[in-house]
């Protein structure tokens, strides 16, 4: 049970949190990165954040170098979770984990959660806040889990979403 506890407020503040993973000692000192930035071509955009450490940005070109990371062995990716079944704690299949919402190309703020229907006929979407669903690793496979029923979220604040756009 401590085990259980403990992974799922892992990977709780693991999904809050930034989409991206930063590994510091990979990143240049902060007055490096300041002189790369240099101002773009009309139409494009910049990291905004303080010290130039942002997340993904909507721009036409790309102005900033390139930088490599390191990934933390408790790190959980987005395709781990893209496609699994959510279950509650009566262990009931409710939903299924259809994408992730971020916000300012670095944080996690929502999972896309499909609700209802059968075989994608009928299902609609709700946007459930990442710090509510927890996550179980057990004999090598993830578990996705939230405290509710079907019907608390079949009867969600609907999410229009469109898988192809």
């Amino acid at each position: 049970m401590k085990t259980l506890l403990t992974t799922t407020l892992v990977a709780g503040a693991l999904l809050a949190g930034p989409a991206l993973a930063q590994d510091k000692a990979a990143q240049p000192p902060a007055d490096a990165q300041t002189n790369q930035m240099k101002t773009p071509p009309a139409g494009t955009a910049m990291p905004t954040t303080a010290g130039g450490m942002g997340g993904m940005t909507m721009a036409d070109t790309a102005t900033a170098k390139i930088k490599f990371v390191t990934a933390k062995p408790a790190e959980v990716t987005s395709s781990r979770l893209v496609g699994k079944n959510l279950y509650n704690n009566k262990n009931e299949t409710i939903g299924e984990v259809e994408d992730l919402v971020i916000d300012n190309g670095k944080t996690v703020t929502g999972v896309v959660v499909s609700v209802g229907g059968f075989l994608g006929m009928g299902e609609r979407y709700v946007l459930v806040d990442p710090s509510s669903i927890f996550l179980h690793k057990a004999d090598g496979k993830l578990k996705a889990m939230v405290d509710t029923d079907k019907d608390a979220l079949k009867n969600a604040p609907e999410f229009k979403y469109n898988k192809n756009s």
